[in-house]
């Protein structure tokens, strides 16, 4: 199908009513319209770099820069241009080179360009790409003489896009990676963000170069979608995807925030790039083998999947970084099928190579997929090489996520080698107890020996006795480092172990019964552990407290808040009685009270389920006396008898603070119910600094519980007197708040007895130290005076007897010249009253 075609010039430089790179249409083809022209005429203007000579010479002409275009028009058309440089003869306005008068080298310079308009639907001739018409001899620098045929056809080029440019991309082999990976997305219908690709070359004919790559290496719809122009002044107002600027043009670029590639100057810093597609792409080309890509577009896959391309370059004998190796791996896993045996087995070579020493964990992995999923579709001759590969990297190479083969993947000479070449290693590592080892990493070495057949039976033992708090420790530390998370994650050792204690059945018995040996020092952590792991200890070992472990979470979400009840039930789930085994008791009372210490009915719950042997020999007794001391600061009185019964029960467990903190619960017990020993005031003090650091609660009990007795009316004089001369301030103070409560006025203003006995008492000791006598005088002033006041006379009169009956003649008149002082006070004020009112 003929093509219709449209020329334009320039002015001629100076002339009049020229402007810049201002031109004109000078022929046209037929179908074109005015509108259309209207938007291609910007798409064909020229504008020469800076510093060009007014009257260049042949070769600098020569030497100056060609823009290639190809454009999507609005109305779906497309437009594939080229503008020139030509030389103004001065012969006309659109002259051949030196065709006119005064031609050579001392004439200016204009442009002419060439455009070839596409109607939508309608490729080039022979269905080439627009950037195989770059190096076509047809296009021309003048406008033809006389008529243009309407249409004129134009055949396409004489060569093909891809001859020279393996030499090409061997030379930009720094810029490779990223250039083709740009350019894919600037391809692809939905990936571009309308950032256009900007490529600096000192050539544009070097930019026409790298879509001569793209078109090779990109599907024909992405490359028919990748619109360019090899050359422009201003980047950031083209609307090419791919356009080409020379090196004084590219900090203009930058500053619009293009995707700017200066291949033009100093090869960019070695660094990773992510995308596997553009660095397996880029390998390719080096090597010079583009047939690859046909190649790699006939496998199954997304258009830019790394995985085809990989597998093609890897059995063609193209050597990938891991990141390619991988993908390659994953890709023929997935899709087993579709590689013949040949192909396979040159994957699998490629992949097994023992020249490559870069192997990445992924790459592993992959690898581990591509056996199994190889495993019994191919011969074992193909895939023994991957096995081999696979073990060595998990015992040298540490990966303790490798997905390991099944064991009679070494059957035969294949794993007597690999055994005898490992063995010794797995064993040396597996025998040290002092290094630090990982979970993951004693798993690894464990599955590898039984998949080898190397025998460890006589180190189990040492290996399981470091495993079993590994495993407590590690699932700890991931889930605090995992804080915010789901707290039921399972750590990442997980599938490997469970598939360990499948496997072996003495290693599941021998870490079963060092977990349940554990699980009463800190039952806590086990029973978290069993949450996120669930171990398989159904069988017929005993494993009391794993089985303990286990029922607590159930027991607790049933029970809510019933310890007793979760208690009960989680020390049923032992199967064994504490009497005949003490420790079921410490592992019980660890999973229920944790967190913090029974309540004095729970802990006398406890005291009562088991004897006191039973708890001395699980250490539980311990948990008891928390639970009393805990008590004692919300004022139980059950506490008391609790710490009472601790005493007898354990008297020489117990010892230092918590020995004093129970005896002064027993004293308290002991005044306010019993006949405690003499000696009171002394007792509280000493044991108050024997409990150091004593609960504040617990201290003021204690000195309640002393002056609440001394307050008595048949307190023993002695304990009266200890106190008063123990000048103790702390005491005192306790003393003097208990006087002054509504309890002890009330008993003093109903009880004419009492008041006798307090008088008697606030003022027998004036010269006791210096903290009893002011307190004294003020009790006499501001409790007991107030007291006397509201009695009736007889009432005051038999206060007056008693003191005169328990103490001597001269106490009576010591409490009668006191008592008339508050009398005439009040006389006093009678007759002051009566005064002002007169």
């Amino acid at each position: 199908m003929s093509l219709a075609q449209v020329h334009y010039t320039s002015a001629a430089p100076g002339a009049e009513g020229s402007e810049g790179s201002a031109g004109r249409f000078t022929a046209v083809g037929a179908g074109v319209s005015s509108a259309l022209l209207a938007e291609i005429e910007p798409l064909l203007r020229h504008e020469l770099p800076g510093g060009v000579p007014d009257r260049p010479s042949d070769s600098e002409l020569r030497s100056l820069p060609q823009a290639f275009t190809y454009a999507v028009l609005s109305d779906g058309s497309r437009l594939v241009a080229r503008s020139a440089p030509v030389r103004d003869t001065g012969g006309g306005s659109d002259s051949a080179p030196g065709s006119g008068p005064g031609s050579g080298s001392g004439q200016g310079i204009r442009f002419h360009a060439h455009a070839v308009h596409l109607p939508p639907g309608v490729p080039l001739p022979g269905d080439r790409l627009p950037v195989e018409a770059w190096r076509s001899p047809l296009w021309v620098s003048t406008t033809p003489a006389g008529a243009i045929p309407d249409p004129l056809t134009l055949p396409p080029g004489p060569t093909a896009v891809s001859e020279g440019l393996d030499d090409f991309a061997v030379s930009r082999g720094p810029w490779l990676a990223a250039v083709l990976a740009d350019l894919r997305r600037a391809s692809e219908a939905e990936a571009f963000d309308g950032r256009q690709v900007v490529l600096v070359e000192r050539q544009c004919a070097d930019v026409a170069r790298w879509l001569g790559l793209a078109s090779v290496t990109l599907p024909r719809e992405g490359v028919e979608r990748l619109t360019f122009t090899t050359y422009t002044r201003r980047p950031g107002s083209s609307a090419s995807r791919v356009v080409g600027v020379l090196p004084e043009d590219a900090a203009a670029a930058r500053a619009a925030g293009l995707r700017v590639h200066e291949c033009a100057g100093q090869a960019p810093v070695a660094g990773t790039d992510d995308d596997v597609w553009a660095t397996t792409a880029a390998r390719i080309w080096r090597s010079r083998s583009p047939e690859l890509f046909r190649e790699a577009r006939e496998l199954p896959g997304e258009p830019f999947a790394a995985g085809p391309l990989a597998v093609t370059a890897l059995c063609a004998g193209v050597a990938l970084g891991p990141d390619g190796r991988a993908a390659a791996a994953g890709w023929a896993a997935d899709r087993p099928y579709t590689l013949d045996a040949k192909r396979t087995g040159q994957l699998v070579e490629a992949l097994t190579s023992p020249g490559i020493d870069d192997r990445t964990g992924p790459e592993f992995d992959a690898a581990g997929r591509l056996f199994g999923a190889l495993e019994g579709r191919s011969p074992a001759s193909v895939t023994a090489p991957l096995a081999a590969m696979l073990v060595t990297e998990a015992v040298r190479g540490g990966n303790g996520s490798l997905e390991l083969p099944r064991r009679d993947a070494f059957v035969g000479p294949e794993g007597a080698e690999v055994a005898g070449r490992l063995g010794p290693e797995i064993l040396t590592e597996l025998a040290d107890t002092v290094g630090s080892r990982s979970v993951a990493r004693t798993v690894q070495l464990l599955r590898v020996a039984r998949l080898l057949g190397v025998d460890g039976t006589d180190l189990l033992p040492g290996v399981v006795a470091r495993l079993a708090p590994a495993l407590l420790a590690e699932a700890a530390q991931e889930e605090g480092e995992g804080e915010g998370e789901s707290p039921q994650s399972t750590p990442a050792f997980a599938p490997a172990l469970l598939e360990l204690l499948d496997e072996q059945f003495e290693v599941r018995t021998a870490l079963l019964g060092a977990l349940d040996r554990i699980a009463p020092q800190d039952p806590g952590a086990v029973a978290r552990f069993l949450e996120r792991v669930t171990l398989p200890f159904t069988g017929t070992q005993a494993l009391p407290h794993l089985r303990m472990c286990a029922e607590v979470p159930g027991a607790m979400a049933t029970l809510g808040g019933d310890r007793a009840a979760v208690w009960h039930r989680v020390l049923r789930a032992a199967g064994l009685s504490p009497f005949a085994e003490p420790l079921v008791l410490r592992t019980a009372v660890g999973l229920v009270w944790e967190d913090r210490a029974p309540t004095v009915e729970e802990a006398r719950l406890l005291l009562d389920a088991a004897t006191s042997d039973s708890h001395r020999a699980a250490g539980t007794w311990a948990r008891l006396v928390d639970a009393a001391l805990s008590a004692s600061a919300a004022g139980t009185d059950e506490a008391a008898g609790l710490a009472h019964d601790l005493l007898r029960g354990y008297p020489t467990e117990i010892g230092g603070r918590e020995r004093a903190g129970l005896l002064l619960l027993d004293l308290i017990r002991e005044l306010r119910t019993g006949a405690p020993e003499p000696g009171w005031a002394e007792r509280v003090r000493t044991l108050c600094a024997r409990a150091e650091p004593v609960e504040p609660a617990l201290r003021e009990r204690a000195y309640a519980a002393l002056v609440e007795r001394l307050l008595a009316p048949d307190r023993p004089g002695a304990e009266l007197y200890d106190f008063v001369h123990g000048d103790d301030p702390d005491l005192i103070a306790a003393y003097d708040r208990t006087a002054r409560t509504e309890a002890v006025r009330t008993r003093l203003r109903t009880q004419p007895a009492y008041a006798a006995d307090c008088f008697t008492v606030w003022t027998a000791h004036p010269h006791a130290g210096r903290t009893w006598p002011p307190v004294a005088a003020a009790l006499l002033e501001e409790v007991l005076r107030p007291a006397v006041r509201a009695m009736a006379a007889e009432d005051v009169a038999e206060v007056e007897a008693t003191v005169g009956r328990t103490g001597s003649s001269g106490r009576a008149d010591a409490f009668r010249t006191w008592n008339r002082v508050s009398t005439l006070g009040r006389l006093g004020r009678r007759i002051a009253g009566r005064v002002r009112r007169g």
